[in-house]
């Protein structure tokens, strides 16, 4: 039976939701793909991508309005059947390649910063960004790997791309204020090339230090769309932070044997939220380990919610 390798997710603008269907139906003009016809706030905006592999499979419990869920996740079935090589290759079925024709590893000189980055996608107007920022001993590699985590960064890449928007991976060199500087430049970036359209930051692990510390500082949350903390700490100040202020939406996602972030902490961070009617939401994987959301978490899922919030 296969385990969950050390670093497979191991320490490996904000807006309303008229506001940014209102953008989002302007994008559409200029990326038809990013819309079908006759789309409405409640409308799924993202179109589906090997749903029939990646969605979530059997929900075993549900509260919250279905913001809270528990899945049914098993290792045989989930890693074992779904690996050539457990945790290190993915059965082909799972990825499709072409996408790494608009993918591109560089260097990116923001004032005195200089982030080496893989970046999926156009480097101006797209109509969304999805950041994911690593772990302890990760870099911009790990969430580039098409083939490892079930072949779910291939899927991350090829939705943003059908979609019209621009992927970046990119190497955070430390998780204190150096690499947090570094991050909220990038988002800066991001979001000044893409004309101002959202960004999403997703964090894994350890890399939820930089989530937590950029939801402090207003002109990185002014550029934001969303967060999502993946099997990451918790931050039992976050509702002195200016993402809380703007309600940031903030996604969760978690195993419920993680061993080096209890999950029992961060379902109570959520619940803290939830009872002050915050826009969050939680997808816990029952039996799940460490690296399991960053296997297991269905994108599409979580940025449609995050979108439509």
């Amino acid at each position: 039976m296969a385990r969950h390798a050390p670093n497979e997710g191991a320490d490996r603008v904000t807006m309303s939701t008229a506001v940014f269907f209102v953008r989002c139906k302007i994008v559409a003009l200029l990326f038809p793909c990013l819309f079908l016809a006759g789309l409405t706030a409640e409308a799924a905006p993202l179109k589906p991508y090997k749903d029939e592999l990646f969605a979530y499979g059997n929900v075993l419990e549900q509260s919250d309005g279905g913001d809270f869920r528990t899945i049914d996740y098993q290792e045989l079935r989930d890693i074992n059947q779904r690996d050539q090589i457990p945790e290190r290759r993915v059965k082909r079925a799972y990825v499709s390649l072409g996408v790494k024709s608009v993918q591109v590893t560089e260097t990116l000189h923001l004032g005195r910063r200089s982030i080496d980055v893989t970046r999926v996608g156009p480097d101006r107007g797209a109509a969304f960004t999805v950041i994911f920022i690593h772990g302890r001993g990760g870099d911009r590699r790990l969430g580039a790997n098409d083939f490892s985590f079930g072949g779910n960064f291939n899927r991350l890449k090829n939705l943003v791309v059908a979609n019209g928007g621009t992927y970046y991976a990119p190497s955070v060199r430390s998780f204190d204020a150096a690499g947090v500087a570094d991050i909220s430049a990038l988002i800066r970036f991001a979001a000044d090339r893409s004309g101002g359209r959202p960004v999403v930051l997703s964090c894994a692990s350890m890399g939820s230090l930089i989530c937590w510390s950029l939801a402090r500082e207003q002109a990185a949350v002014a550029a934001l769309g969303g967060m999502m903390i993946m099997a990451g700490v918790s931050d039992p100040d976050f509702q002195k932070s200016a993402a809380y202020r703007a309600k940031l939406p903030i996604f969760f996602a978690h195993g419920s044997r993680d061993s080096v972030y209890p999950a029992e902490v961060q379902i109570a961070r959520y619940r803290a939220l939830k009872a002050k009617n915050y826009p969050t939401r939680f997808v816990l994987f029952e039996t799940g380990s460490h690296g399991t959301p960053v296997r297991m978490t269905d994108w599409r899922d979580a940025l449609n919610w995050i979108a439509s919030r």
